[in-house]
């Protein structure tokens, strides 16, 4: 059984630093949410790495948000829910289409600088969207954008301190009610923070796979800090494979944007054969999970390891222009977007699941809240709309502050103390080498396809990895091979647990959707089995 707490303690005996409002993470949903809370609490936000360093910043496509006059709040809701395959909460939903716009006009009055034509800001379309509705910065470097926009604020904000290279071990939580964090600094000092509100705003879980967009710092931390409290995780199956990462020899697996088949780029396998019509109407901008497993399907037909893109119609100035991160990237190895065909394959992306919220993003610990990528508000259901992920950051950052000031402040003193007698000495095999186990695991038995009998051998292979969570963890690396493992193991007792195929989930054992048994959310508690929860998705 995994325990409450990674490390033994006493916060009695442990420096304590009060604040009102904690924020872990410095992606778009820390940023945001901390200058939001800034404006009345004092607030500390804490980031494992460089306050920069985040998925967001990688983010290439854009944000989604109704802004032209030929599109509509309900033309973005019925795309939203269409692509969750009917898991999507309908009120966050709801929620997420009619607050997006006023969320970006947010964005630019804080200094984020969206492209432009003809003094109207630029929009795109992207796969499963009706309209055009995605806006997008310098290109394809949506994500760095409003990162730098965000982070100028923080760095000048005279009620937010940023703690930089601190790692967040674990909440506290008493009595389902969360009273901050224990948090290591770069030296190995650990101190408590109490807090009035702790916002979980951590990021991705792409690194629990081997090919990945996310940067290494996705090692889905949050979630399993949320678990260990006791907060209830929803619909883990569900994992984002990105249809279209660089898949050369030398290179990583970079994301190559949906933006660019929302520009006219086509797939073709290696005989050079467009393939897309085969598997749905939409042809490239199909959604994303049934793009990417088109691509396997034509990789293990034609016995290649990847694909080509080819927007090679397009000119070289337009490429230059409208993806120059992509661009340079692809030269940098020798392939040139506007003459040669990119070979791609599919990567882990984007997670679905998370840290089930309530639409003030609450989770089901008082005060614990998570925003962004870590949490599960029902917006994405089974599968994410492209671009919906920064607009929904940035929707319900709002709202949780607004909760917050409605919390009465933490009185008194906490008085925890926490051992667990069956601590041995630290890992003996070098973490790198279990990580990189771990992500090989994930990837063979609950990838893309997945199977009763390949995920019950996964299971077997993570089980064989839970003595860690007995041993004497000291390093930031030990306290996020423990988050993975724990991740990876919600992932994959959910995907045993559903029998059927949806959204990003595909079961070659049980190949069809199955709204009669399975139009319902999976939920996991830390002391309880897998709980099953109806859809309200209309």
């Amino acid at each position: 059984m995994i325990p409450q707490y990674l490390v033994d303690f006493d916060l009695q005996s442990l420096p304590c630093i009060e604040t009102d409002v904690l924020v872990i993470g410095s992606g778009i949903a820390g940023l945001y949410t901390a200058i939001e809370a800034g404006k009345d609490h004092n607030v500390i936000m804490i980031t494992k790495n460089a306050l920069l360093e985040s998925n967001t910043r990688y983010a290439q496509g854009g944000i989604a948000a109704v802004t032209s006059e030929d599109d509509s709040p309900a033309y973005h809701r019925e795309d939203t829910l269409m692509a969750g395959a009917g898991l999507c909460s309908s009120a966050a939903v709801d929620v997420l289409v009619n607050e997006g716009p006023e969320g970006v006009r947010e964005l630019i009055r804080l200094g984020t600088s969206f492209d432009l034509e003809n003094g109207e800001l630029a929009l795109t379309q992207e796969g499963a969207h009706s309209r055009r509705r995605i806006l997008h910065a310098n290109g394809d470097a949506t994500g760095f954008e409003i990162v730098r926009a965000l982070a100028a604020q923080v760095q000048i904000h005279d009620r937010v301190q940023v703690w930089e290279h601190h790692f967040v071990i674990d909440v506290i939580a008493i009595e389902n009610e969360c009273i901050g964090a224990l948090v290591q600094r770069p030296d190995g000092q650990r101190v408590y923070i109490k807090a009035g509100a702790t916002i979980l705003c951590t990021g991705g879980a792409g690194q629990l796979y081997r090919y990945t967009t996310n940067p290494d710092v996705a090692t889905a931390d949050g979630i399993a800090i949320a678990h260990r409290a006791g907060a209830q995780i929803r619909d883990m199956e569900f994992i984002q494979f990105h249809p279209t990462a660089l898949c050369y020899p030398g290179a990583p697996r970079f994301l190559i944007s949906e933006a660019v088949r929302g520009e006219g780029a086509v797939l073709r396998n290696i005989k050079g054969e467009r393939f897309m019509e085969k598997y749905h109407e939409l042809l490239e901008l199909a959604p994303r999970d049934i793009v990417a497993r088109a691509i396997v399907s034509e990789m293990e037909e034609t016995r290649s390891t990847f694909v080509y893109l080819d927007i090679t119609h397009e000119s070289e100035d337009m490429l230059k222009h409208r993806f120059p991160t992509i661009y340079e990237t692809c030269m940098n190895y020798g392939l040139d977007l506007a003459a040669d065909w990119i070979p791609v394959a599919p990567a882990a992306h984007y997670m679905m699941g998370g840290v089930k919220t309530d639409l003030n993003g609450e989770s089901s610990v008082s005060r614990l809240f998570a925003c962004g990528e870590v949490s599960s508000t029902g917006v994405h259901g089974a599968n994410r709309l492209a671009s919906n992920s920064l607009s929904e950051a940035i929707v319900f950052g709002k709202r949780i502050v607004n909760r917050i000031k409605d919390l009465t402040p933490l009185y008194g003193t906490a008085n925890i103390t926490h051992e667990d007698e069956e601590r041995t000495g630290a890992p003996k095999q070098a973490m790198i080498e279990r990580r990189l186990k771990l992500q090989k695991v994930m990837v063979r038995y609950a990838g893309l396809r997945r199977n009763e009998t390949l995920l019950y051998k996964g299971m077997d292979e993570l089980n064989r990895q839970l003595p860690i969570f007995h041993s004497e963890l000291t390093r930031k690396e030990e306290f996020e091979f423990a988050n993975m493992l724990t991740s990876c193991l919600l992932v994959t007792r959910a995907a045993l647990e559903r029998k059927e195929s949806r959204g990003a989930h595909y079961r070659e054992d049980y190949p069809q959707k199955d709204d009669a048994m399975w139009r319902k959310h999976l939920l996991q508690h830390r002391q309880d089995e897998i709980m099953e929860e109806f859809s309200d998705d209309v």
